[in-house]
């Protein structure tokens, strides 16, 4: 089992970053191998993310990483299995659940013995919890899916939602998925930032295209060249927009103060510098 490390850094800080230090604070890459669960743990909000590819042998346990000093995963947490590839199944506590891709499995604080079987691939993301939920399954052609943008500007896009206020309900964890239309690029134009909640994305399905991720404060922005699978990590008082060479989905998962997905302060584009 490895595990990275992503600190909090101040926003000032970040405006001297180059590139590579850019990368080595906010990025996550190469969580998804065969047989064997690999986690990134960001001090912002305590997100705790990881990935797993299963090739059809014997199910790969999910344990407490040491950074969480924690019994079982878990024990102080809650816990979505999003469906990447696949079907695959996610045994918990004794029941099988089938994550196909772009599903969604929660599962609540005191979950105990979970693993993972099949072939395909999983995306990890858990939050601390205080109270326990009850485990839920959401496949994707059954959630709340709002569709906006338009060609003509290139952002296309549906969004489903899976765990939030009116779905999955969870203590602080929200989490969707953004599919872009072909032909369109963007992805949350205009921006916004969320004082009150960490947000992370996984790109997915971009393939050999390349995707320029803008963050940092709305007047001080920065990018970052990011490709399929990556994971960037968006603090509180960073916009997180982006535009790639071809259309691709992401996986948003928002953690902090509250589930309610509105609570968002929009930016003007033009003040973006």
């Amino acid at each position: 089992m490895t595990v990275a490390r992503l600190w909090s850094t101040h926003p000032e800080d970040v405006r001297a970053l180059d590139g590579e230090e850019l990368r080595s604070r906010f990025v996550l890459s190469g969580l998804f191998t065969e047989g064997t669960v690999s986690w990134g743990y960001a001090h912002d909000d305590r997100l705790l993310v990881g990935g797993l590819t299963v090739t059809g042998g014997a199910p790969v346990a999910l344990t407490a990483p040491e950074e969480i000093a924690a019994a079982f995963l878990l024990e102080r947490r809650e816990l979505a299995v999003v469906g990447l590839a696949g079907p695959v199944q996610v045994t918990a506590d004794g029941e099988t659940f089938p994550v196909g891709p772009q599903d969604v499995l929660y599962l609540p604080l005191g979950t105990r013995d979970i693993a993972v079987s099949g072939t395909g691939t999983v995306y990890l993301v858990s939050a601390p919890a205080h109270r326990r939920t009850a485990a839920a399954l959401a496949s994707r052609d059954q959630v709340e899916a709002v569709v906006l943008g338009s060609a003509e500007r290139s952002n296309h896009r549906t969004i489903r939602k899976y765990v939030h206020a009116d779905g999955i309900e969870s203590n602080q964890l929200v989490l969707g998925i953004t599919t872009l239309e072909p032909g369109s690029v963007w992805n949350t134009m205009p921006p916004h930032v969320h004082a009150r909640r960490t947000e992370i994305y996984l790109y997915d399905g971009l393939g050999p295209d390349v995707l320029v991720h803008l963050m940092g404060e709305p007047t001080a922005t920065r990018q970052l060249l990011l490709h399929d699978r990556d994971v960037v990590v968006s603090p509180p008082w960073s916009i997180h927009t982006a535009a790639a060479t071809g259309a691709y989905s992401f996986v948003w998962a928002m953690a902090g103060e509250n589930v309610d997905y509105g609570d968002v302060v929009a930016v003007d584009p033009q003040d973006l510098r």
